[in-house]
């Protein structure tokens, strides 16, 4: 048992340590976890507190060494270094069946693949993806020592696993015991003030390798080889990353690294069928009908808004006609079929790629950690009822039924009014575009037959209003996320919920179901209301139906190009201001607290206090790295069909994303306690959930959005000669206005004046929606079959892996009874 000492009772000098020590002052005994707090004038009841808890820690078996604030760089810091020895360690790996090699794994690797050599570029030093030999593993049993492959005591547990078995003893040891229950946990000490912070340290400075041979500068490998951005072509060194930060932030990586993977080849076939939409100009003969002098020059439009809004030639749309082609032609369809297959094919392959990582990293049949299950100490506070626990015999707080329904009906109730609001941003939004729309029509000539006026060079007013509409969304939307954010933790925590995972479902929901809303609510807008409920020439329909402004339509180049760049702003806008977030925030704020420490002498700026100035990692850290990945994959799979290239940019936005994600956990963050995780959760679900939405938002996409199904139907319907000659004419309807020699047309499939069903759907109408819905049901039909197929045919688990588990079963059980039988004898 080591007794607590400081710098000054020793007599060592701390110009004579290492900056980047991570040992005790013998130079023997790792440094497995550090505690920091700040002796309060008024601190007697933290002080005790911290002595009982420090007791406690130590008749546990951990060893601890106190740093003076006397040798700290702002002379206020003391420092509680912890060390487990070997009884600790072996003890409680016993008791989490922590999974230690007993065998080196004898199965044979697979051969080189063909054409191996052009993959040299985008690989990393072997030591580097494979830190740690291959073995066969089996729970530690510390009565079973010999079984095991221990070559040395200090060395066999790494770091990750130490500061994992550590922080379970700190989560669980007790500060105060009365008579009714035992206060305990550090998580308490840290939310009540008695220590600052409780963090493992890094085990070298990121930009160089420690001088110390016995620590691993596995940091600095780390940052080397995996958090440059010039790496970005290379594969992650993902063994490294679960050696150093645990199972569950290794989980993540590979998952984003995946993501990207796959993403390469939607962006391949998007970029293709952009490169069609703009080959194919020259066959685009609705356009040239439409730019023509002779077709789009003579045919006067009606006026796109009541009073200040004129009449115009058709020919005026021409440049947004030639701009919607890019995006709506017979590649739209193609695409959107397309992703259908690719989401499944990206969601089966993970679960693959998943469960092999599952086997490689110990992890097969691994059931939640009991530190997700333990009790939130906000739980244990909060709840003053007690109860009996039926399992453990004990006492434990519960919250009443009726504060319990109580709480989440008012949960409910906020989570619906800030839904509600959201939807109150969009109509104003849309009231934004009505009156602005009608602002710039109003600069527009006098004379009833000129074109529309330019608001640029190549803007026209509908498209200005979409522009600038998108923009102000955009800025709303990060408004309410932010506002949001905050209210859904407080009323996740006002729920009380009673363990760690609980809390992170709750808070997923809330905020996922929020974010889904607040992004995609313009999108489904533009997408699918925008432009159908507007009624006609004599009876339009106006918003709200007593207001003076009139429902918006599409532009005349169709809705799909305004669906487009609604779509290109906010999930653009969004990506760059994520990543600026990301990489500047903590950034500063390290800058800032480390400002005095960086100017004193390297011997002066210890490892634990360099650790400590860096920024925490919270247990919501991964959260909101899945949230940000998790809205942009539902930016391209629900809405792609209205922009092949939505892909691309996001391939280019998770390149950087795993460069800045690793530039900060490596240099940015203390090292996060090491945690397991066996897959990426409510995650996967939620995805699931995105994936079978995205096949019915893309079918409606092309089918009322886009203009191809009315195209189809006229070619083949009634076209004399399969040709797209004459479409324009066909698509629009006749509106009889005195005082004009020539009718005026709108977009829509009517009747004209004087017929017997004046102004009323025609039959071609009719045809076209009937066309759309059987398109729904095709489409959807399909890729739901292909859906299922391709997910029965590819199995979760590879064949491969499966053996290997197989195999590690059957010597786990061979051994083991080797062993007992020679042990026996």
């Amino acid at each position: 048992m080591c007794s607590r000492y400081s710098n000054i009772e020793v007599g060592v000098d701390k110009h004579q340590q290492s900056k980047d020590s991570v040992f005790f002052r013998d130079g023997k005994r790792r440094i497995d976890f550090v505690l920091s707090y700040v002796d309060d004038r008024d601190g007697e009841r933290k002080q005790e507190r911290r002595r009982e808890y420090e007791a406690n820690l130590q008749k546990a078996g951990l060893e601890l060494e106190t740093e003076d604030k006397s040798v700290s760089d702002d002379r206020k810091t003391y420092f509680v270094k912890i060390h487990a020895p070997w009884e600790v360690l072996a003890t409680y790996a016993d008791v989490l069946k922590i999974k230690v090699p007993f065998k080196e794994n004898d199965i044979p690797v697979p051969q080189d693949i063909p054409m191996d050599w052009l993959f040299t570029p985008f690989r990393l030093p072997d030591h580097i993806m494979n830190p740690e030999p291959d073995y066969f593993t089996s729970p530690f049993n510390k009565g079973k020592i010999d079984f095991f492959l221990i070559d040395d005591k200090e060395t066999f547990f790494p770091p990750s696993v130490r500061n994992r078995i550590v922080y379970y003893i700190l989560a669980r040891c007790p500060y105060h015991k009365t008579d009714r229950e035992d206060k305990k946990g550090i998580k308490r000490l840290l939310n009540n003030g008695t220590y600052g912070s409780a963090f493992p340290l890094h085990d070298s400075r990121y930009w160089k390798p420690s001088r110390d041979s016995n620590s691993e500068s596995e940091r600095f490998n780390l940052y080397k080889h995996w958090a440059q951005f010039f790496s970005f072509f290379k594969e992650q060194p993902l063994n490294l990353i679960r050696k150093y930060y645990g199972e569950k932030i290794g989980i993540y990586f590979a998952w984003l690294g995946f993501y990207t993977e796959m993403l390469f080849f939607a962006a391949v076939v998007g970029l293709i069928c952009f490169l069609y939409g703009l080959f194919t100009f020259d066959d685009n003969v609705w356009s040239k009908e439409i730019c023509s002098e002779e077709i789009g020059g003579n045919i006067i439009m009606c006026p796109l808004c009541d009073k200040k809004c004129g009449y115009w030639k058709l020919n005026s749309t021409c440049n947004s006609s030639w701009q919607s082609h890019m995006f709506d032609n017979v590649g739209t369809v193609f695409f959107a079929i397309f992703m259908g297959i690719w989401v499944t094919l990206f969601l089966e392959f993970w679960k693959r790629r998943q469960a092999r990582l599952e086997y490689e990293w110990d992890l097969v049949d691994f059931e939640e950690e009991q530190q997700q299950l333990q009790l939130r100490p906000e739980y244990e506070t909060k709840c003053t009822s007690r109860r009996l626990n039926r399992v453990t015999q004990e006492m434990e707080p519960y919250l009443p039924v009726t504060s319990q329904c109580a709480r989440t009906f008012l949960s409910g109730a906020t989570v619906i009014f800030w839904i509600s609001l959201i939807i109150a941003c969009i109509i104003g939004v849309i009231a934004y575009r009505l009156a602005v729309y009608a602002a710039f029509a109003s600069i527009m000539k006098d004379s009833p037959t000129n074109n529309i006026h330019m608001v640029g060079s190549l803007i026209t007013p509908q498209l200005a209003t979409s522009v600038t509409a998108s923009c102000i969304n955009f800025v709303i939307i990060m408004i309410l996320n932010l506002m949001y954010e905050r209210v859904a933790i407080w009323i996740t925590d006002m729920e009380i919920p009673k363990t760690h995972l609980e809390y992170e479902n709750k808070l997923t929901v809330k905020m996922f179901l929020f974010q889904f809303v607040n992004y995609y609510s313009s999108c489904f807008y533009v997408a699918f209301f925008k432009g159908k409920f507007v009624g006609h020439p004599g009876d339009y329909i106006y918003m709200f139906g007593w207001s003076k402004l009139r429902n918006e339509e599409c532009d005349p180049g169709g809705c799909l190009i305004e669906l487009t760049t609604q779509l290109v702003i906010v999930m653009s806008g969004k990506q760059v201001w994520g990543n600026v977030q990301e990489a500047l925030v903590p950034w500063v704020m390290n800058r800032w607290g480390s400002r005095k420490a960086r100017s004193h002498p390297e011997s002066r700026y210890s490892r634990w206090e360099q650790d400590h100035d860096l920024q925490n990692f919270g247990h919501l850290g991964l959260f909101y790295e899945y949230l940000e990945m998790v809205i942009q994959f539902g930016f391209i799979t629900l809405f792609v069909a209205s922009f092949p290239l939505a892909p691309l940019l996001a391939l280019l936005n998770n390149i950087i994303e795993v460069r800045v994600d690793a530039w900060k956990f490596t240099t940015q963050f203390r090292r996060p306690v090491a945690s397991k995780a066996h897959s990426i959760g409510a995650w996967q679900e939620i995805l699931n959930g995105v994936a079978v939405l995205s096949v019915v938002t893309n079918a409606f996409i092309v089918a009322f959005t886009s203009d191809m199904i009315p195209r189809l139907v006229y070619m083949y319907a009634y076209s004399n000669d399969l040709s797209m000659k004459g479409y324009i004419n066909n698509s629009l309807s006749v509106f009889n206005i005195s005082g004009f020699s020539e009718d005026n047309r709108y977009r829509d499939y009517r009747y004209p004046s004087g017929h017997e069903k004046e102004y009323s759907h025609t039959m071609q109408f009719w045809h076209i929606l009937a066309a759309k819905l059987a398109f729904i049901i095709i489409m959807e039909h399909v890729a739901f079959m292909v859906k299922f197929f391709v997910a029965w045919m590819i199995p979760d688990v590879p064949s491969e892996v499966k053996a290997r588990i197989k195999r590690e079963r059957y010597l786990i059980q061979e051994y083991l009874h080797n062993y007992e039988v020679f042990f026996l004898a």
